[in-house]
């Protein structure tokens, strides 16, 4: 099943400061949650045709307004942090993983949700949203740039996924709450970050053989791995987001890795994220 956005997604951003905007649950004025994001909340509703009975799930994930200035994300990302469930171990065997993914040009920009079959890696369901930047570019906040639309396109989803694995960092970031913790609060799924590259941190390299790892570090503390997919190939930099440890999680991202570099979840979501991006273009004035 695959649902797209039919056209641009306006931009949510929070109200100019001092101008009657009503305060969140976390006492800021331009909340990147609204309500109280409990873990999902999700109701039953008739599985999509075709997929077994344990698919017909849906869920609410918690909506997002962009913060009005950089003080207000990192104050946001602050009270969000102590939500953060690390305790593990996490989803064993789920039947669904979902891959999320956003790509960019200028100042559009196409969110992308592919769910797979756990077992079998095939796709169940993706939805794309197309949309524009939420927030200025900012290291260490890019995930206010990409929550609206990402979050739009995980509320689309008709089943509910076991696992979401973000293309980003969940703790190995500057602040301990990457796109892959955010994501984790809003939705109150387990949630996973796989990085290509190290965005903070120290690290020796793993051994060169599949399967093989170090530690990431942080001011001396353990806040990813670094993971041997392929055999001689580059490693990957997993992270955990919210309601997992980090050995199931590195547990996770092999099993989602029998051929490639990148988990399958990371490339369909990659493909579907760039092949909506060229529509929003063709279609954008």
């Amino acid at each position: 099943m695959t649902s797209t956005g039919p056209r641009l997604g306006p931009v949510r951003p929070g109200p100019a400061r001092g101008h009657g905007r009503r305060r969140g649950p976390d006492g800021f004025t331009s909340p990147i949650v609204r309500g109280s994001c409990p873990a999902t909340r999700a109701t039953r509703t008739p599985a999509p045709a075709g997929s077994p009975g344990r698919y017909g799930r849906r869920m609410e994930v918690c909506s997002v307004t962009a913060p009005a200035t950089v003080e207000e994300a990192e104050a946001i990302q602050d009270a969000l942090r102590s939500r953060l469930d690390l305790a593990g171990p996490g989803p064993r065997d789920p039947a669904l993983v979902a891959g999320v993914d956003v790509a960019y040009a200028d100042d559009l920009l196409a969110a992308a949700v592919v769910v797979l079959d756990a077992a079998s890696l095939d796709v169940v369901e993706q939805v794309t949203v197309p949309g524009r930047p939420a927030f200025d570019y900012v290291p260490g906040l890019l995930a206010f740039r990409e929550l609206p639309s990402l979050v739009e396109a995980l509320e689309r989803l008709t089943v509910t996924p076991g696992l979401i694995v973000c293309d980003g960092y969940g703790l190995a970031h500057p602040r301990r709450f990457g796109l892959a913790c955010h994501l984790g609060v809003l939705t109150g799924l387990p949630t996973i970050g796989v990085g290509k590259t190290a965005f903070v941190g120290s690290f020796d390299q793993p051994g060169r053989e599949r399967g093989a790892w170090s530690d990431l570090l942080l001011d001396g503390q353990v806040t990813g791995r670094v993971l041997r997919t392929r055999d001689g190939v580059k490693p990957v930099f997993v992270s955990v987001g919210h309601r997992i440890d980090l050995e199931t999680a590195c547990r996770h991202v092999l099993a989602l890795t029998p051929r490639h570099r990148l988990p399958e979840t990371t490339r369909a979501a990659d493909r579907l994220s760039r092949a909506a991006l060229k529509t929003a273009m063709a279609a954008s004035p």
